[in-house]
């Protein structure tokens, strides 16, 4: 028996019991409560879309893990439009480059879990993962111990990932790769923390 003191999962177990959102969303439904909710810091909401939103996984795969969702509330890709398509994967191509800008990463898992047969934790309301990934980030905890590392707070991530979504909320990458490390060229980071400067040499 290996106990896991885990306190912070009790509120989406009683999720259930909330009060139902406003009219049009579903009860119970992160991706429909959350952000209806306007706590943006507090749900960790990064970044709003005309028809998709950004916020981090609260029980993470590594640092940096991010949720892309649709605001309408279904679990059938092809009950999307082309116009929340291609919201969708913009804002996907627009959060990389946040997370390329902001923490540098090696490699992104990126993927989407159609049903519950696929692994989707919340199988009504589709959603694409992406996860920052770093080599040596799968070492012998998970392989002999079954536990995963997270060593950042979720809100000390929020606060170094938000700026470079609000860059992007303002500007919006033009050619698809704003923030994105020029070819040969390495990243130079001028200091640790929220607002930080990148550049690259």
């Amino acid at each position: 028996m290996k106990p896991l003191w885990a306190p912070w999962r009790m509120d989406f177990i009683l999720q259930k019991d909330k009060p139902a959102p406003k009219s049009g969303l579903i009860p119970g439904c992160i991706f429909c409560s959350k952000p209806e909710a306007q706590e943006d810091r507090k749900n960790h909401i990064l970044y709003r879309g005309a028809h998709v939103f950004v916020m981090l996984n609260i029980y993470p795969y590594n640092n940096g893990h991010l949720l892309i969702s649709p605001y309408l509330h279904t679990g059938d890709l092809s009950k999307l439009d082309r116009t929340i398509l291609t919201d969708l994967m913009a804002t996907v191509q627009k959060s990389v480059a946040a997370l390329e800008a902001a923490v540098s990463p090696e490699g992104f898992n990126i993927g989407i879990n159609l049903g519950k047969a696929a692994g989707a934790g919340i199988e009504d309301h589709l959603h694409i993962h992406i996860v920052p990934r770093w080599a040596g980030d799968t070492n012998y905890m998970p392989v002999l111990a079954e536990t995963r590392v997270i060593p950042e707070h979720l809100n000390a991530t929020y606060d170094t990932l938000l700026p470079h979504f609000r860059e992007l909320k303002t500007t919006g990458p033009p050619d698809g790769r704003a923030g994105r490390r020029p070819r040969g060229k390495k990243m130079v980071i001028s200091k640790k923390g929220p607002g930080r400067k990148v550049g690259y040499r």
